[in-house]
């Protein structure tokens, strides 16, 4: 593997265990300082709102200021978010206040750039000459696992150096993600050249007229702004496959964010084993480690359509079989082949639908879904809630399985999603000519009408990044 790709695949790493300390230390620090659930559960709520709007702005800027520019901001600002949290305490001791400002601080730097450092693959895959499956497995890897390292250390950590301390260690782990990144060539930002007065097809936008006097700029600057993000959303809307694949997405939130949200700790809390929750979850990081890894190494001669096809049933059967809360052990089971079967299915939907988002408008995109994401996730949790104390803790179990294998059959048989094994002949990326130069670009010149996953499926209005992590 060339030096390109391992420091992209270290920042990634470092960045990723930064944040997976943060999320396990930050709400015990809330609780420690405030005594209250409900100021943690504030924080949360209260940082949630911006970064979901920052998401969809954060796309924007990204790529107009290049990704891996975006990617060293971001750090540096998560380095000083994190960094303040320590200081302030000692210098006038923390409150909710306080903690709320620089998690909200933290998601402006956190956000882009998850979506900057994705955006980047492919450009990072073209210059290390890596096979972009195997980038994109390798980095799956790699978050896998951080889920099941991250949160053991954030442990260990708070026991050996104290609920403040172990905050300037995620700080140093931001500010050397951004150090590696920034050891990647600045070639790396440049953009595709695109024709004069290119169409909202390609994310791309003609040049702006002259600029009246009296504001005129500032409301013209909006207005652009505003063009692009629409633009970027036509990207998602005109081409089948990667609507198709953030439909799926969204779909498979809403089961999935319910389940490990609500059913499986209302489970375990209910028959006294709490601590079995860790344990099904960390079967199911496990298996997504062991997918990744497998697609990896095999995924460049492996069929897309195939490998979808056969994981997707995996994840359904995984899903199903947790969502009805047999015994532990089967329980344990059916996450570890849910695991299994993720960790072989994101990357291939991760990989088609890059090859399929145009080089200009990839950050936006991204930013559109992620943002989706954070605001479905929440709302899915809340109805599982609901459904619980209305229906009961099984029949919540039964819905979540039979919606998700509604999903399973949608995806499966998805017109939109047929064409995953051919997705790499209409990329991009890969009709870039030597010097970087987009020839042809992507054909995203499809009926609108024709876009929906299926006739039955739910309305395009919000969807996450598919097959994301």
């Amino acid at each position: 593997m060339t030096r390109h790709a391992v420091l992209y695949l270290t920042a990634s790493a470092l960045s990723l265990l930064g944040n997976s300390v943060v999320a396990v230390a930050l709400p015990l620090l809330v609780l420690m300082r405030t005594g209250s659930a409900t100021s943690a559960g504030t924080v949360a709520l209260a940082t949630a709102v911006p970064a979901i709007l920052v998401g969809v702005v954060g796309g924007l800027v990204i790529d107009r200021v290049g990704r891996r520019r975006a990617s060293i901001v971001s750090d540096v600002v998560s380095a000083v978010a994190v960094a303040a949290l320590p200081v302030v305490d000692l210098l006038t001791g923390l409150d909710l206040g306080w903690f709320v400002a620089l998690g909200v601080l933290g998601a402006i730097g956190d956000v882009p750039g998850m979506t900057a450092r994705e955006a980047l693959v492919p450009a990072v895959a073209r210059s290390s000459g890596v096979p972009l499956e195997r980038l994109v497995g390798i980095r799956e890897s790699i978050e896998a696992g951080v889920m099941v390292v991250g949160p053991a250390l954030a442990g260990v950590l708070l026991v050996t150096l104290g609920d403040t301390t172990v905050l300037w260690v995620t700080a140093a782990t931001s500010a050397l993600a951004a150090l590696v990144t920034a050891m990647l060539p600045r070639a790396l930002d440049t953009l595709p050249a695109q024709p004069d007065g290119a169409d909202a097809h390609d994310g791309s936008l003609p040049t702006s007229p002259a600029l009246p006097r009296r504001g005129g700029r500032a409301r013209a600057a909006l207005r652009r702004s505003s063009d692009e993000l629409r633009a970027g959303l036509a990207v998602v809307i005109r081409d089948r496959l990667l609507l198709g694949g953030t439909l799926l997405s969204l779909g498979s939130l809403l089961a999935l964010a319910g389940l490990q949200g609500i059913v499986l700790p209302v489970h375990f809390t209910t028959t006294g084993e709490p601590g079995r929750l860790g344990l099904v979850l960390s079967a199911m990081a496990a298996g997504l480690l062991v997918g990744a890894t497998l697609y990896s190494v095999l995924g460049p001669r492996m069929s897309p359509r195939t490998v979808f096809v056969s994981s997707m049933l995996g994840v359904g059967v995984g899903v199903v079989g947790m969502s009805l809360l047999p015994v532990t052990w089967l329980l344990l089971a059916s996450a570890a082949v849910a695991g299994v079967s993720s960790g072989l299915m994101n990357p291939v939907l991760q990989v088609a639908m890059m090859r399929r988002t145009p080089e200009a408008a990839r950050g936006r995109v991204l930013g559109l879904q992620g943002s989706a994401m954070m605001a479905v996730a929440p709302v899915a949790v809340f109805g599982a809630g609901l459904l619980v104390d209305a229906a009961g803790l099984r029949a919540t179990g039964v819905v979540v399985a039979v919606g998700f294998v509604v999903v399973v059959v949608l995806g499966v048989l998805s017109p939109a999603l047929r064409g995953l094994g051919d997705a790499d002949g209409e990329s991009a990326d890969d009709d870039d000519d030597d010097d970087g130069t987009v020839r042809d670009g992507v054909d995203l010149a499809v009926d609108v009408r024709d876009t929906r996953l299926l006739p039955t499926a739910a309305p395009a209005d919000g969807t996450p990044r598919a097959g994301g992590s």
